[in-house]
C-alpha cells in the first residue's frame, strides 16, 4: 500500500512508543493502518477482534509476531475452558431457571404484579449487565428499567426484590462443573476480567474501541504499565450505548491522530456523511475519493434498505416480499418472530415473557398504553404493525426469508449494517425527524426540535453504507432542518 499522510503519521506515532487513539471514520481504511503499524515492529502484539468473522480476516493479514483474538477467545484460554462442560447447555425458559433459583411468586410494586415469570427474566437481565461492566459485584445499578416501573422509587423496589436472586444466580455460575442457569461467554469474560490478568503482549491494538463494553474497557487499559495500547474506532458510531457500550476512546490517555480519507466513497457522499458528522459534533470530517463517482439520488432497486427499528425492518420485509423480491434480513428474523409471537400471545390472552412486553396482560393494555403513554410511544409502529397485518401474517413473513446471498435485496436495521457496505442504499422512512418545537421562523412554521446526537451518529453510518448510490429517503427530512444546513444538489457526472 501507499500510506497517505495521516496512516504515516500513525506509523510514526507508534514507532515512536506512544500509546494512541486512531479516530478511522468510514471506509477509511482502518484494518490496513494497523497492519502497517504492527509491520513496522518485530515486538510481539496482539490485536482484539469485535467479533470472531473479524478476528479470522485479520490473521490473514497482519504478520506472524500478532495474535488475532476475540477478547472472549483471551478470556477463554485463560478461565473460561474450566467451564467447558457448562457451555452450551441446553436452553431453557427463563422462569425454569427463576424457579431454580427459588423464585416462586409474584411481587406487588406499585399498583402492578410483577409474575414470578418478569421477576426471573428481570434477575437474568442483571446479571447480563453486571457481566458487561467494569464493576467488582452487583448492585442496583446493575438491575434493568422495566417498562411500567420506570419511576425511581418503583425500580427501587425491583431492585429489592430482584437482587438477592441475581446474587444467589452469580454465585451458582462460579461451579465449574453443573449449576442451575445456563452459562455463557459473557460469564467467563467477567470472571477474567475480575481476576486482574496481564495480558502477554509487548503491543495491543483494540478494534471498534468506540463500542467496548465497560468490561473490557477495564482489561484493556490496565495493560498500560507493560503495553503499548492503541486504540481504534470512530466516535461518530458509537451506537451501542443502550446495551452498556462505551466510547472507550473519548478520555483516554494517548496521542489522538485521525484516518480522513475515505476509499469506499466519493466526494458526495463524504460531504452528506459531514452534515451528520458535524450535528454528532464528532472529532472528524471525511474527505472522499475523487475517482468514486458516487451518487445521491432516489434508488428504484436498492441492494440494501436500512432501517432504524426492528418493527421499520419487518414493514421493509413485507413490502419487498408482496412485490415477489426475494429478501434477507441481516441477522435473520429470530428478533421479529420473537415480537410477534408475544404479540399473538397477548392477542390470544396469555402474558409473554418478552422483555419489551412482559408486564402487559393483555393486547388491548398494550394498544393503549402505545397510544397514550409518553413512555410508549416507541411501540405503537409495532402495535400498529400487528394491528394492520395480523401477527399470522409477519410470522409467514418471517419464514419466507432467503439467505442473503440469494436475495434480491437485502434488508437491514443500521445497528445491524456497520461495518457492511453495498453498493446502492435506500434509507427507510422510519428515520424520523425530531418533533417540532413551539417556537416559529420567521414565515410563522414551527421550528423543529434539535437533532439527538445518539440519533445524528445512527444516520452516519446508515449514510456511510454505500459505495455507488445512496438514497436518501428517510432521512431526507435533513434538508430542511436548520442543523443539516441545506445545499443544492449537484449534478452527477
Amino acid at each position: 500500500m501507499n500510506p497517505t499522510d495521516e496512516q504515516t503519521a500513525a506509523a510514526d506515532a507508534f514507532t515512536a512508543g506512544d500509546h494512541l487513539t486512531l479516530q478511522a471514520g468510514a471506509g477509511t481504511g482502518k484494518t490496513s493502518t494497523l497492519v502497517l503499524l504492527a509491520s513496522s515492529t518485530p515486538r510481539r502484539g496482539r490485536y482484539i477482534a469485535f467479533n470472531k468473522p473479524i478476528a479470522l480476516d485479520a490473521a490473514k493479514r497482519f504478520p506472524p509476531t500478532v495474535t488475532c483474538k476475540t477478547a472472549h477467545a483471551l478470556a477463554y484460554a485463560a478461565i473460561g475452558h474450566r467451564y467447558a462442560r457448562r457451555l452450551g447447555g441446553p436452553r431453557q425458559a427463563g422462569w425454569k431457571t427463576g424457579m431454580a433459583l427459588g423464585i416462586t411468586k409474584s411481587v406487588r410494586i406499585g399498583e402492578r404484579d410483577v409474575s414470578h415469570k418478569a421477576l426471573s427474566h428481570a434477575v437474568l437481565r442483571t446479571v447480563t449487565r453486571f457481566c458487561h461492566s467494569a464493576d467488582p459485584v452487583i448492585t442496583r445499578y446493575h438491575v434493568p428499567n422495566v417498562r411500567g416501573l420506570e419511576d425511581k422509587d418503583l425500580h427501587a423496589e425491583l431492585s429489592g426484590a430482584v437482587l438477592p436472586f441475581a446474587r444467589k444466580a452469580w454465585a451458582d455460575l462460579q461451579h465449574p462443573d453443573e449449576g442451575s442457569v445456563r452459562f455463557d461467554h459473557d460469564h467467563y469474560l467477567k470472571m477474567w476480567a475480575l481476576s486482574e490478568p496481564k495480558i502477554d503482549a509487548d503491543f495491543l491494538l483494540l478494534d471498534e474501541a468506540q463500542d467496548t463494553n465497560p468490561v473490557l474497557e477495564q482489561v484493556f487499559t490496565a495493560q498500560r504499565t507493560h503495553a503499548q495500547l492503541v486504540m481504534v474506532g470512530d466516535s461518530a458510531q458509537a451506537i451501542y450505548g443502550w446495551r452498556g457500550a462505551r466510547d472507550v476512546m473519548t478520555g483516554f490517555d494517548g496521542r489522538a491522530l485521525s484516518l480522513s480519507q475515505s476509499f469506499r466513497f466519493g466526494p458526495r457522499l463524504a460531504a452528506e456523511a459531514n452534515r451528520w458528522l458535524s450535528i454528532a459534533d464528532a472529532p472528524i470530517r471525511l474527505a472522499g475519493t475523487i475517482t468514486i463517482p458516487t451518487e445521491l439520488r432516489p434508488v428504484e432497486h436498492p441492494d440494501a434498505v436500512l432501517c432504524r427499528t426492528n418493527v421499520g425492518a419487518m414493514t421493509q420485509v413485507m413490502k419487498h416480499l408482496a412485490a415477489g423480491q426475494r429478501v434477507a434480513l441481516t441477522g435473520g428474523g429470530d428478533s421479529l418472530r420473537a415480537l410477534a409471537t408475544a404479540a399473538r400471545d397477548l392477542k390470544e390472552g396469555r402474558r409473554t415473557w418478552h422483555p419489551e412486553l412482559l408486564l402487559f396482560s393483555s393486547w388491548g393494555e398494550l394498544q393503549d398504553y402505545a397510544e397514550h403513554d409518553p413512555a410508549g410511544r416507541d411501540l405503537r409502529p409495532f402495535v400498529d404493525l400487528i394491528d394492520r397485518h395480523g401477527t399470522e401474517a409477519v410470522l409467514a413473513a418471517v419464514d419466507q426469508l432467503a439467505p442473503e446471498a440469494q436475495a434480491q435485496v437485502t434488508i437491514s436495521t443500521a445497528h445491524r449494517a456497520k461495518g457492511r457496505e453495498w453498493s446502492n442504499v435506500r434509507i427507510a422512512d422510519d428515520f424520523t425527524p425530531p418533533k417540532d418545537t413551539s417556537k416559529q421562523d420567521a414565515n410563522g412554521d414551527p421550528i423543529p426540535g434539535p437533532i439527538d446526537d445518539a440519533e445524528a451518529r445512527l444516520a452516519y453510518v446508515a449514510v456511510t453504507r454505500t459505495r455507488d448510490c445512496l438514497d436518501l429517503g428517510g432521512l431526507s427530512w435533513i434538508d430542511r432542518h436548520p442543523d443539516g444546513h441545506p445545499h443544492t444538489p449537484q449534478t452527477s457526472a
